[in-house]
């Protein structure tokens, strides 16, 4: 039985690359975006490769789009095995950036993607994933969103100062904890994915890593096995080498 993801914001970046790596595996991909024509033809380009892609019309910050994703991928498929919540959007800067200038309205708008849209769209898809033997949830969060790191002066991240973004990733990672805590006496493991600076639209294409390498996080934890970890922040460890530079994260 062919296993079924939804990728949400996979036209592009991490997502469409998370689509590509899992349509290898042999999944059948549903491409979760908000705009038709580039969602059509993300999954065009897929299909060229040979992808089993289908194209899912899905804003994550509309219930009426939300309800309508889910209910075609039931009358379609009736079960949901993987969804991979990874639409996110940064929000910009106000002023310089710092807590003080950030406009209620900014944070606001993220938290509607990152957050709000990440809660809404699981609960949509549930009752779907429920039905599959043994549902994948994963959350694509961020290492800026971890308190530990954030607040260590040691730490990459002791320079980045912003409210909006990784305040949503903070807020993201324990969403996916409590979905963990609610499922966890369930075959669905719920988790949070860290797939570290990677050179997308998100960041002006500036980071490290390439979309594809971040995509790998996702895929990793879309794909564990039964006795697999669930409730965790796993991903690229900033500074890491070797067999260190994947692993849990610092909450």
């Amino acid at each position: 039985m062919t296993t079924i993801a939804l990728i949400t914001g996979a036209n592009k970046g991490i997502g469409f690359e998370t689509a590509r790596l899992l349509a290898a595996t042999g999944m059948t991909v549903l491409i979760g975006a908000r705009d038709t024509d580039r969602g059509k033809n993300a999954t065009a380009r897929l299909a060229a490769e040979g992808a089993d892609a289908r194209f899912v019309p899905l804003d994550v910050t509309d219930a009426e789009s939300i309800a309508g994703a889910a209910a075609d991928i039931d009358a379609e498929f009736g079960r949901l095995d993987v969804l991979v919540n990874n639409a996110g959007i940064t929000g910009g800067l106000d002023g310089d950036g710092k807590p003080s200038s950030t406009a209620v309205s900014t944070v606001r708008e993220v938290f509607e993607t990152n957050v709000f849209g990440v809660v809404a769209v699981t609960n949509a898809m549930l009752p779907l994933l429920r039905r599959a033997e043994a549902a994948r949830i994963v959350n694509v969060s961020s290492e800026v969103g971890s308190f530990g790191m954030m607040m260590d002066p040691d730490s990459p991240m002791w320079p980045v100062a912003a409210i909006a973004y990784p305040s949503s990733k903070t807020a993201l990672t324990m969403v996916t904890g409590m979905y963990a805590k609610e499922l966890w006496d369930t075959p669905i493991k719920v988790n949070a994915a860290n797939p570290g600076y990677c050179a997308t639209d998100l960041n002006g294409h500036n980071g490290f890593r390439t979309a594809a390498q971040g995509a790998e996080v996702s895929v990793r934890l879309a794909t564990l096995p039964a006795d697999g970890p669930t409730g965790q922040l796993w991903g690229y460890r900033w500074g890491g080498a070797g067999k260190d530079e994947y692993g849990v994260l610092p909450w």
